[in-house]
């Protein structure tokens, strides 16, 4: 299945609502796990670590890191100013201290949070790779704003090779969904990499710290360390 590109941003307010109120709790706490087994395994963080969240929408990854690492400098960037504004209310209910940064990757790139640029002791994204038009933005970004042996955790869609795979995985984990989360989780699909674009990405990146492997049925997961 030839790839499909999406919008870059969520940001219309239906979209926002039902994202926010969906429950991802599953594949939330699956990116987490990962990401707490990827710190385990790395050599010790500094006292107090910048974490950068790319793409963070409404904070699903952003939060509970905040709250598992307190002592932890926590920014979650998104281009949506609407989702945002539901991290930054989620934060503030749960008494958490993260900041908060309405930008794209492009402005990233060019500069416009230089307080970030070359300290981050991790990057993390969910969901996020699939969206990019130019996905080697992603890579060359990384590079900007790691710290040396930056940790690196993303997780996002995998490509099925048919719209016949994409819409019976529909079927199996969003049966019952709203349409508009059943449209979009197709569209994700089809605008998803694969194991094997990924892998090339990395290499024209030159990140070779960081490894591209399948999960399940529907994922793929990039980690390691920037070299």
């Amino acid at each position: 299945m030839q790839r499909v590109c999406e919008p870059e941003l969520m940001d219309d307010p239906q979209q926002v609502q039902a994202y926010a109120q969906a429950d991802f709790s599953d594949g939330d706490r699956r990116t987490l796990v990962l990401i707490e087994s990827l710190l385990a395994g790395s050599p010790a963080l500094p006292q107090a670590p910048l974490f950068i969240d790319l793409g963070c929408g409404p904070g699903n990854i952003t939060l509970p890191l905040a709250a598992s690492h307190p002592l932890a400098e926590l920014v979650g960037v998104d281009g949506a100013g609407s989702m945002l504004s539901v991290a930054a209310q989620r934060a503030a209910a749960a008494g958490l201290t993260v900041c908060w940064q309405q930008a794209s990757l492009q402005d990233l790139q060019r500069g416009d949070l230089p307080e970030l640029l070359g300290r981050a002791d991790l990057i993390v994204s969910n969901s996020l790779l699939h969206h990019l038009h130019q996905p080697g933005l992603l890579w060359s970004l990384t590079r900007v704003l790691a710290a040396p042996g930056c940790r690196v955790l993303h997780r996002d869609l995998r490509r099925p090779a048919t719209l016949m795979e994409a819409r019976q995985l529909q079927e199996r984990h969003l049966p019952d969904g709203p349409q508009l989360l059943v449209r979009d989780f197709l569209a994700s699909l089809q605008a998803a990499f694969e194991v094997s674009e990924v892998e090339a990405q990395l290499t024209a990146a030159d990140l070779n710290g960081l490894n591209v492997r399948a999960e399940d049925d529907r994922y793929l997961v990039v980690s390691g360390l920037v070299d």
